[in-house]
């Protein structure tokens, strides 16, 4: 795929880097409170800039639209604790995929009732460690997985994940996990033969489960897959199909999986321009000027590190970084990531003729990026920053929360998970304003 990217720029000011929008992006000191930036320090090293103002942005847009669905937040999307804590200050519950993420959560004060265990597949000692952690809640798709239930967890409150058509969806994970329709029924005698507790489904909210095999649901997970840009169009669906199969006064619990909605459009990613070499090619540039040159660009980060999942950035438009807007003719170019392996090709793109020492950014990039980073060959892995605007920082929440007094603000309840927590931030920054 080749594409055309443009040039954007970024203005220094005293004390931080204006980034535009009323935002200050600074190196925090947690400990002491104290307040740094040195944009040399960033020399080569690669970032990401995640503003926390666009995930509560997110969350209230949710609770809008979709006011009946509770959302469970998908951990393994982008695990950076200091997203972990802002969604648990607005109460939001947490999908997790394994011992670790439920530990993860569980440390910044996150309850076991706010927790559901979504992998339908479970090693056997992660069973046991979530019954150990109180965390009941829990999916399945097969006997098997009924049968490590009755042995690590025989109190879990299970959902049965029924497989849907995703054929026209950018991952198909019906062709990994779900069961079929035709196997609901026996799977569901089965789970009351073991005296295991099934307390709904994770589907799609198109028909109703209790008219179809006729027992009690007292729980909807319609999933996740749902994104920041299509949730209106999104929730009118959903909407209509809850108030037609599972109206508010059936007593049915809607919950859903939300991930990339909340942390997509949060991040950008800033990528070092650290080597570079000419080489001769036949295709014609950009502007059909007959220049015969194809640049190749060596950065900071590649296929081992955030771009480990491309697929899932198929519309993927990245910016190079310049102090003044210049045109320039445009050439045939190859950005690469860092490591030895030739496998490590970002993209092919028309761009602008860049220097050793220039940054490419990448918008829109916080789903899937973060977890999948390696440090192969020993390449640094991207550091985070983190901004919020003093208004959102300060705003009163009403928080459904047994441990938490309702109408406090963020900050409060994300200084009181850090100052709890067991697990300190990797390399990430938090601005705590005062």
């Amino acid at each position: 795929m080749v594409i055309d990217i443009g040039d954007w720029t970024l203005t220094e000011v005293r004390g931080g880097c204006d980034l535009g929008t009323g935002l200050r992006l600074l190196d925090v000191n947690i400990a002491s409170g104290g307040f740094t930036f040195d944009p040399l320090l960033l020399f080569e090293v690669p970032f990401y800039v995640g503003n926390l103002d666009s995930v509560f942005e997110k969350h209230q847009k949710w609770q809008t639209l979709l006011p009946r669905v509770t959302p469970f937040y998908a951990v393994k999307c982008n695990n950076n604790l200091a997203v972990l804590r802002t969604l648990s200050a607005l109460g939001t519950g947490f999908d997790c995929a394994s011992k670790r993420e439920i530990e993860m959560v569980m440390s910044i004060g996150v309850t076991p009732d706010k927790i559901i265990y979504a992998h339908t597949t479970k090693p056997q000692s992660h069973i046991r460690y979530a019954c150990a952690q109180g965390v009941d809640m829990m999916t399945f798709d097969n006997e098997e997985e009924l049968l490590k239930k009755t042995r690590g967890h025989p109190n879990a409150k299970l959902l049965l994940r029924i497989a849907v058509d995703d054929s026209k969806s950018q991952v198909k994970l019906s062709t990994k996990f779900g069961a079929t329709l035709g196997t609901v029924g026996s799977l569901l005698k089965r789970a009351h033969e073991l005296d295991l507790d099934v307390l709904g489904v994770c589907k799609r909210p198109t028909m109703s489960l209790n008219r179809l095999i006729g027992f009690h649901l007292d729980l909807l997970d319609i999933g996740g897959g749902f994104s920041g840009h299509e949730l209106e169009m999104m929730s009118k669906a959903i909407n209509e199909a809850l108030d037609e199969f599972f109206p508010a006064d059936s007593g049915v619990r809607v919950i859903a999986e939300p991930g990339r909605y909340f942390v997509d459009s949060a991040f950008t990613l800033a990528l070092n321009v650290f080597a570079r070499k000419k080489v001769w090619n036949m295709l014609m540039s950009a502007d059909g000027n007959g220049l015969d040159t194809m640049i190749m660009y060596y950065v900071t980060d590649g296929l081992y590190g955030a771009f480990g999942d491309i697929k899932l950035y198929p519309d993927m438009k990245p910016f190079v970084l310049r102090p003044h807007r210049v045109m320039k003719p445009r050439y045939q170019s190859v950005i690469w990531g860092p490591t030895c392996d030739s496998a490590d090709r970002i993209m092919d793109v028309w761009m602008p003729e860049l220097n050793i020492g220039d940054w490419i950014l990448v918008d829109n990039f916080g789903a899937y990026t973060i977890p999948m980073s390696t440090d192969f060959n020993g390449f640094e892995k991207p550091t985070i920053y983190l901004v919020v605007t003093p208004q959102i920082w300060k705003i009163p929440i009403a928080l459904d929360s047994h441990d938490i007094t309702p109408m406090q603000t963020i900050d409060k309840v994300y200084r009181s998970s850090v100052s709890t927590s067991t697990v300190s931030m990797p390399s990430s920054h938090f601005p705590l304003h005062s």
